[in-house]
């Protein structure tokens, strides 16, 4: 494998960097801003894969089905309009993913994806200082008009300059469970790559306490759970890995009777937990958004109102659904429903043919029983999906930017017949 060069390392970076933090760009050059610089991106990246002759065709059906099912709902979309752009910025997403996933091997991959998630948490938490030293009051996006309203939410700040206030702080993403999320997993990132070998040690601990401080910082209940799931099925994988292989068995069993205690003990001591973690009955307000939402797709629940991915505030019914404290919420608070709104019963059946063999075969990937390899960076997709998913539960994120674009990586590098740090079979290495 030749070195892949500089010039695709930067912009599997940029676009990561876009990716993971897109309200950056929007609060920063406002959406047209943002929208020409996600195109020219994608524009890149295109013809990056039509110089390696990648072949479409080699992308895995269930992929190929749930953004086919996405683009024939316009067909019957309640909102056709919104439907068109929602599922453009769902293939903008894949088309930069299919780039990521074939021109970069697994540990570049990691390596470009750490260093976007550095310069997301380092500029903000410069951003926060310059914020609470210099400006020293809350900071609204840049290009909206607000006037219009008699008290403007603080959900609406991009910083609400907490810093040194003991409360949560939101960086250049203007929101502190974005945040929360960059850190956790860059924190996974940089675990992979202290544990693999493949940065600095030195650097990337250091990176490591700053991504641990972020987190703490932004206190996020959801990302905390997720964090601590992905810890333990870590720690999982790490014992099995070093059985022998006729106890794996027997480390399956163990490990789904435990899953299953787990799952069963987290619905009976519930509210002893959100206690715990400092969360309302509610879920915060979520168990009154997933009411409405599910009122909602009840009303088309085989094929779904249309595919929009995260809801567009102008488009009807969305506009105004679910408005609770002044702030108009965008979207479902977990993926899964939102794809039975969207999508139906049809899209839950496509969707989850699409996780659960990325899962599946990220999994064997990572016990190393199709490869047979050890390196400890072939642990990555599958923690990353893990993490994906359990995040999913709480938030609507995974259908777009960074978190679907994650999810079609893993998809497209465990479908094919690549190893551990290979690039796909059948077309150009990279120069």
């Amino acid at each position: 494998m030749t070195e892949i060069s500089l010039y695709r390392r930067v912009l599997a970076t940029l676009g990561l960097f876009t990716l993971a933090a897109g309200d950056f760009w929007r609060y920063l050059l406002g959406y047209w801003g943002w929208g020409a610089l996600a195109l020219l991106l994608v524009v890149l990246a295109v013809i990056e894969l039509i110089r390696d002759r990648a072949d479409v065709r080699r992308l895995p059906f269930p992929l190929l089905g749930f953004l086919a099912l996405a683009v024939v709902s316009i067909a019957w979309s309640a909102y056709p309009g919104g439907s068109a752009v929602g599922v453009a910025g769902l293939l903008a997403t894949a088309a930069f993913a299919f780039f990521l996933a074939t021109a970069l091997d697994l540990t570049t991959l990691v390596r470009c994806l750490g260093t976007a998630l550095r310069w997301i948490l380092g500029l903000s938490l410069l951003f926060e200082l310059i914020v609470a030293t210099v400006i020293r009051e809350r900071v609204l996006p840049f290009w909206v008009d607000y006037s219009d309203l008699d008290n403007i939410p603080a959900a609406y700040y991009w910083s609400r300059n907490l810093l040194f206030e003991g409360g949560r702080i939101q960086g250049i993403v203007g929101n502190a469970n974005l945040l929360g999320f960059a850190a956790v997993l860059a924190v996974l990132v940089f675990s992979i790559q202290i544990a693999a070998r493949s940065a600095s040690r030195f650097w990337t601990g250091l990176w490591l306490v700053v991504a641990l401080g972020v987190l703490a910082l932004t206190r996020s209940t959801t990302v905390l759970v997720a964090g601590v799931a992905v810890a333990i099925v870590a720690l999982y994988l790490w014992l099995v890995r070093r059985a022998r292989p006729e106890r794996r068995t027997a480390w399956f069993v163990g490990g789904g009777a435990v899953a299953l205690a787990g799952i069963a003990a987290v619905i009976v001591f519930r509210d002893a937990l959100l206690g715990l973690l400092g969360k309302s009955p509610d879920l915060t307000h979520r168990l009154d958004i997933w009411a409405i939402v599910t009122d909602l797709a009840g009303q088309r629940p085989v094929a779904g109102w249309g595919y929009v991915g995260y809801w567009i505030p102008w488009v009807e019914p969305f506009d105004d659904l679910i408005v609770i404290r002044g702030v108009t919420y965008y979207q479902a608070h977990n993926a899964w429903l939102d794809i039975y709104l969207q999508l139906g019963i049809i899209g839950l059946v496509v969707f989850g043919l699409l996780v659960l063999t990325t899962v599946v075969r990220g999994w064997a990937r990572a016990l190393d029983l199709e490869h047979g390899r050890g390196k400890a960076i072939g642990l990555f997709p599958i923690l990353c999906t893990v993490l994906l998913l359990v995040h999913s539960l709480a938030e609507s994120r995974l259908l777009t930017e960074i978190w679907m674009a994650l999810l079609v990586i893993f998809a497209i590098r465990t479908w094919s017949r690549l190893g551990q740090d290979q690039h796909v079979p059948g077309r150009a290495t990279p120069a």
